[in-house]
């Protein structure tokens, strides 16, 4: 990945509908986004220059940001044309895609309803999340310590920039004792999900993954169930504890990031990445995937 400092690259940015050359795209150090967290966002990654399930990125991004009770001043439709226009800006055919969303800086305090709401929307070329080298044997995952809070306390169906503050936390945590990244389990103690990826367990050729009812339902993660289920392959989505990791056989991780990634071992757990694991691997990129047209 490029050691660019991401406000020193070139390029250009839609912002606010405009395309801004990409050091211009700024904002002001008091906006309440910055301060209060009332931001929103979605990855994407595109793919032979077709963002992969797109209009389900974008509504998504709106359901978020009325979650955080504002409403982005632009349609769905507007958006899927600005996401278009920077990836055929960009000249990039394979490419990772940003919409974010915030409040502006009309108001600095907990309230802040008369705020504008901004849009920005860049794309970048960023390969595989996790070392490809070690990627196909398996990333390494510590237990964080902190918790993703209870549904109660925390809008967590919304892709919210505040939400990943304990994630940035955990997965620096995880990587200065040498891990990839971290899972982070529920405010009951179930395993919940990575920093910024779902996860999926194997056992006996069944595919167990938690209810994502208590944290975001990944796209990606909806995807590869679907893939699985086309193969006839069962799908379990429950509870599950920590202590039963021990008794399967594979995991791996999913997200627009992430993709579908191996995983070697989580804490004192460990797995071998097999033939279900590949299977979905595969799947997944061919799912992605421009389609030919027929003639």
């Amino acid at each position: 990945m490029s050691v660019i400092p991401f406000d020193q690259r070139e390029g250009t940015i839609w912002f606010d509908g405009v395309m801004v050359p990409w050091r211009d795209a700024k904002i002001h150090v008091l906006s309440h986004g910055l301060h209060y967290g009332s931001a929103v966002f979605e990855g994407e990654r595109a793919y032979g220059g077709r963002i992969f399930k797109s209009l389900e990125h974008t509504k998504r991004l709106h359901r978020s940001a009325e979650l955080l009770d504002f409403r982005i001043p632009y349609s769905v439709e507007e958006i899927e044309a600005a996401k278009a226009l920077v990836l055929r800006t960009s000249g990039l055919q394979d490419a990772y895609l940003r919409p974010v969303a915030w409040r502006g800086s009309e108001m600095m305090g907990v309230a802040a309803q008369g705020n504008t709401i901004h849009l920005a929307v860049a794309a970048w070329e960023w390969p595989s999340y996790f070392d490809p080298a070690t990627k196909m044997k398996g990333i390494r995952l510590d237990i964080a310590d902190y918790r993703r809070p209870d549904p109660r306390t925390i809008p967590s169906a919304s892709k919210a920039a505040g939400l990943y503050m304990i994630c940035t936390i955990s997965k620096h945590r995880a990587e200065n004792k040498g891990y990839a990244d971290a899972l982070m389990l529920d405010w009951e103690d179930n395993v919940a999900e990575c920093t910024g990826a779902n996860v999926f367990f194997v056992q006996d050729g069944v595919i167990h993954t938690p209810l994502a009812d208590r944290f975001l339902n990944g796209l990606t993660r909806q995807t590869v169930i679907e893939l699985a289920r086309r193969r006839g392959i069962e799908v379990i989505e429950r509870r599950i504890r920590p202590e039963e990791m021990d008794g399967f056989s594979e995991c791996f991780i999913t997200g627009s990031a992430a993709e579908v990634t191996p995983v070697a071992e989580i804490g004192p757990y460990r797995f071998t990445p097999g033939a279900l694991t590949k299977t979905l691997m595969d799947d997944y990129t061919a799912e992605v995937q421009p389609k030919a047209h027929a003639a």
